[in-house]
């Protein structure tokens, strides 16, 4: 999140106008509060229902107005109506090739496998999980003796590149994937 505000700056056509998430304590929060931008907590916990939660998030999204919504660290699958209502302007950012291993332990899944290489893809949030059109991808090499701690670092490094060259393209009206290594 921060690598994306940090990006707005100057002549980019976005600009950050709210940061949610569903976790009260998230540092994300923080790190924008500090960053003098308008947060909103909406914990899942505190809902009777998927739809009840997603209800209040749409409240706190449709009153921020956004034109383009990014997930980053939200591990919460949403439904299809809410996906629906942001169609064709919500991104997010998954660590891994895209369409390998979409979900979760992506890369001790890449470990497991042998790959040779690993990375992480910038995609529109469609219903299907993880499968949403491909805006961008930056690949790292497995090394020898990488560790999921050790290979997430390098994928973490990409995806704070990645993601803000792909928002500034979108927001620009380009749907171009952009390739990094």
């Amino acid at each position: 999140m921060v690598a994306l505000v940090r990006d707005m700056a100057g002549d980019h056509p976005a600009r950050p106008v709210l940061v949610a998430s569903n976790d009260p304590i998230a540092a994300g929060l923080q790190k924008a509060a500090a960053l003098g931008l308008p947060t909103a907590a909406v914990d899942h916990r505190d809902y009777p229902s998927r739809a009840a939660f997603e209800a209040a998030l749409i409240t706190h999204i449709d009153a921020a107005n956004p034109d383009i919504l990014c997930l980053a660290g939200f591990m919460r699958i949403l439904t299809p109506g809410f996906i629906r209502r942001y169609q064709g302007r919500m991104l997010n950012i998954h660590p891994s090739l895209l369409p390998k291993y979409p979900g979760l332990h992506t890369h001790a899944r890449a470990l497991a496998a042998g790959d040779s290489e690993a990375g992480c893809t910038v995609h529109e949030v469609t219903a299907d999980l993880d499968a949403g059109p491909i805006l961008g991808q930056a690949r790292v090499p497995v090394l020898p003796g990488d560790t999921e701690d050790t290979l997430a670092a390098r994928v973490l490094t990409q995806e704070h590149r990645l993601y803000p060259a792909v928002l500034r393209r979108f927001a620009a009206g380009d749907r171009t994937p952009v390739t990094l290594s």
